[in-house]
């Protein structure tokens, strides 16, 4: 009960084959796979498109902000 079975999957495949119909679930993969494909090439283009430093130790390191001391006497 935990886990489907081969006729679960089974069932599933004909609903969706009689909603669907058998010409329009490989055009549907299709173009699943055409934007699968287009995504990848974008996070490709989008990490190759971000700078590197070439040496971290000699990058530019911004200094904490200094916190104001609190002069009151008290």
């Amino acid at each position: 009960m935990g886990s489907m079975s081969i006729w679960h999957w089974l069932i599933v495949l004909v609903i969706v084959l009689l909603l669907f119909g058998a010409g329009k679930v490989p055009k549907l993969m299709g173009d699943m796979a055409k934007g699968i494909k287009a995504f990848k090439e974008g996070m490709k283009d989008a990490t190759a498109d971000t700078p590197k430093p070439n040496d971290p130790a000699s990058a530019a390191q911004v200094p904490p902000p200094e916190t104001k001391k609190d002069t009151a006497k008290v």
